[in-house]
């Protein structure tokens, strides 16, 4: 049976995950999560969540970027996976550091792939989908702080050309924010990495 403890390994500046018998070091990195703004006649594309953390509560398509894709692919995938839709992404809107979980968060602007009939349906992470001008965004019943974030860098931008991707809000530069107390655990529960320090077969 392996044993790995939390500690500072020769040569890191830092305590890490490590096999007390072989020395291997088990790395924790941020986590990749791809999504898009996408526009159709100045209203945004919406999905009401059917998954935790925050069932019942508005998004944008997004998830976790997966080996051998681009963040645009991937940003693309999501959208087709959470919300029925085909899409072509213009480019990187904003990225969000989200320091707490450690996230680092990829929204691009897009369009419906074809603007002349837009198409969307719930998958199967969704409860529903919706198109919203901006006075018509749940603004009371969105997911995540940074879906705020991506919907008011949307709104600032407009048709404008894309430029710097946006950053968090001066207020929250590491993505600190926490969501209401009531969701708190089960969002914790959710995004908490297996503990890599219990005892694993050899």
């Amino acid at each position: 049976m392996s044993r790995f403890a939390r500690i500072q390994p020769e040569g890191e500046d830092r305590e890490r995950v490590s096999c007390l018998d072989c020395g291997h070091v088990f790395y924790e990195n941020p986590k990749i999560i791809v999504g898009a703004v996408v526009v159709q006649d100045e209203r945004v594309l919406l999905c009401r969540r059917a998954i935790e953390p925050r069932r019942g509560y508005w998004t944008l398509p997004a998830g976790y970027l997966e080996l051998n894709e681009t963040a645009a692919e991937g940003a693309a995938r999501e959208t087709w996976e959470e919300a029925g839709a085909r899409i072509d992404v213009e480019g990187i809107l904003a990225i969000f550091d989200i320091a707490r979980i450690g996230q680092v968060q990829i929204i691009h602007r897009a369009r419906f792939a074809d603007p002349g009939a837009p198409d969307a349906r719930p998958g199967p992470e969704s409860l529903e989908v919706g198109l919203f001008g901006w006075h018509g965004i749940p603004w009371d019943e969105l997911a995540f702080p940074s879906v705020r974030w991506a919907l008011d860098a949307w709104h600032q931008l407009g048709d404008a050309p894309l430029g710097a991707p946006f950053r968090n809000p001066p207020d929250d530069p590491r993505g600190e924010g926490v969501l209401p107390a009531e969701h708190a655990a089960a969002f914790t529960a959710a995004v908490r990495l297996p503990d890599p320090t219990r005892t694993l077969p050899s």
